[in-house]
């Protein structure tokens, strides 16, 4: 059993107010669990928390929770499309969440360009 906390309300307040700034609208959020290799050195998996909404676009995103004020994330359109921040880690949960939509709007804005 996992002794890594469930996000709080505070948590879940702070992830929800910003994709409410990012989208205009309140996204539904959906709870859950991914087992996550905390450390490179070992292979034991440990089931944490996990945060998952879908935008307009087709776009999944992830935020794990790894520990107390630890935080992992990522993006992805399909299974061999996934996408992170380029940061293992975040202690801010507000900066993992703002970073991860940036880094979606990057790519997506890139794609777009490619595109035309």
């Amino acid at each position: 059993m996992s002794t890594i906390p469930d996000f709080n309300d505070s948590e879940m307040w702070t992830v929800q107010s910003t994709l409410n700034e990012r989208y205009g609208r309140e996204m539904e959020l959906q709870i859950g669990d991914t087992d996550v290799r905390l450390s490179l050195h070992t292979t034991d998996m440990t089931p944490c928390p996990t945060l998952y909404w879908q935008s307009d676009d087709g776009c999944h995103f992830l935020v794990v929770k790894t520990g107390a004020e630890r935080y992992r994330c990522q993006f992805f359109y399909r299974v061999h499309q996934m996408f992170g921040t380029g940061i293992d880690e975040y202690d801010n949960l507000t900066e993992c969440v703002v970073t991860l939509l940036q880094m979606q709007a990057d790519y997506a804005a890139k794609q777009r360009a490619k595109s035309e």
